[in-house]
């Protein structure tokens, strides 16, 4: 897998400089094609991108379960022949017509208002309903088992991480991309597929919790999101929607819970 590269620079430590190589995150485009039509171009870290195109399309609307994909293939590139950037899947009714949840619900540079998105989402989501509890100490610990599992972090410094762990804090899946969105797909791809059920698991996101964060777990029904860095004012309010805890700052003994305390077994008061 093709998740960083060697590049040589010059390393500058006050006023002594080095020229020395280091590690750098592959960041490549992606195409995204559903029976053979133009669905998306994303930026990612190459690996994973069966993943990656499954749960961008069930958290985009297209699917709603693995069943509904006949295959999955790379396509070749005729510039780039060793590159697999290109990816086609056939749906087992090839001849439905699929309307993106892109066209629906707006990201951080649309127009649309906060209101119209929401009222969108209404009409295509339903809450997400898990009688999960979790405690405050478990939730302490994600970040530093995340950490601990993140093997390109370690050697690039720059790729997000996003793992899914149970109501004991196993870890289930764990995916890496320069894009946390991405990360996110990929997360949940692997999970539609494995035939997992999400009703009672927990989402750690190494990025910022923004709303399409929020979007894809109502999307695919995970209860509890969190967070080591601050979520969105939408985010937050999708989530007090839907029936998600969302958390930010999660880092070492503290953390905000922004909707739904009532999940977490640590006395917090569900006032919100």
């Amino acid at each position: 897998m093709r998740d960083s590269k060697r590049v040589p620079l010059v390393k500058i430590v006050e006023k002594q400089s080095e020229a020395v190589e280091d590690d750098v995150v592959i960041e490549e485009p992606l195409e995204v094609r559903v029976n053979g039509d133009g669905f998306s171009v994303t930026m990612r870290t190459p690996g994973d991108d069966f993943d990656l195109t499954i749960g961008m399309l069930w958290t985009e609307g297209v699917i709603r379960s693995s069943d509904e994909i006949g295959t999955i293939a790379y396509c070749p590139d005729e510039e780039q022949p060793d590159l697999k950037n290109i990816v086609n899947v056939v749906l087992v009714d090839a001849k439905r017509k699929f309307e993106s949840s892109r066209r629906l619900w707006s990201n951080s540079s649309c127009g649309l208002c906060g209101k119209a998105t929401l009222e969108a989402i209404h009409q295509a989501c339903r809450p997400v309903e898990s009688a999960m509890s979790v405690s405050s100490e478990l939730l302490f610990s994600l970040p530093a088992r995340l950490r601990q599992a993140q093997a390109n972090f370690e050697r690039t410094g720059g790729i997000h991480a996003v793992g899914l762990f149970d109501q004991q804090g196993g870890l289930l899946v764990l995916r890496e991309d320069i894009g946390r969105h991405n990360a996110v797909d990929k997360v949940l791809g692997a999970a539609l597929v494995g035939g997992l059920s999400l009703a009672e698991t927990i989402m750690l996101v190494s990025g910022r919790l923004g709303f399409e964060i929020a979007q894809k777990a109502v999307v695919a029904g995970v209860p509890v999101v969190a967070s080591i860095s601050a979520a969105s004012s939408l985010a937050v309010e999708l989530a007090n929607e839907f029936g998600v805890t969302a958390i930010g700052f999660l880092r070492g003994r503290t953390m905000n819970v922004y909707s739904h305390p009532d999940r977490i077994d640590s006395g917090v008061s569900s006032s919100l």
